[in-house]
């Protein structure tokens, strides 16, 4: 089975710097979860990354888990790119 005969995976990371030590994991899924996930970040105007080594190591973690160590680096430069992103169309963070 080839890459794109696989069904979509996506997942939601959640981070409140005052509260959080590190991003959470509030959302996973494949096949059509991912692409309500997908869609509903769209809608929410939340800007949308691929990655699909981070994918899936998220999509073996359990919901509300703290992202793994190993996986700071790769989150961060995403949080950077949302924050980029942000900035850009001069949109406050919800």
């Amino acid at each position: 089975m080839s890459n794109s005969d696989q069904p979509k995976k996506a997942a939601a990371l959640q981070y409140d710097r005052d509260k959080d030590r590190a991003p959470k994991l509030v959302a996973k899924g494949q096949g059509y979860i991912a692409e309500k996930i997908l869609q509903i970040a769209q809608e929410n105007q939340i800007p949308i990354q691929q990655d699909p080594s981070l994918i899936e190591i998220l999509s073996r973690m359990d919901l509300l888990e703290e992202i793994p160590p190993e996986c700071y680096r790769v989150v961060a430069e995403l949080l950077a790119f949302i924050y980029r992103t942000q900035e850009r169309l001069n949109a406050p963070l919800r």
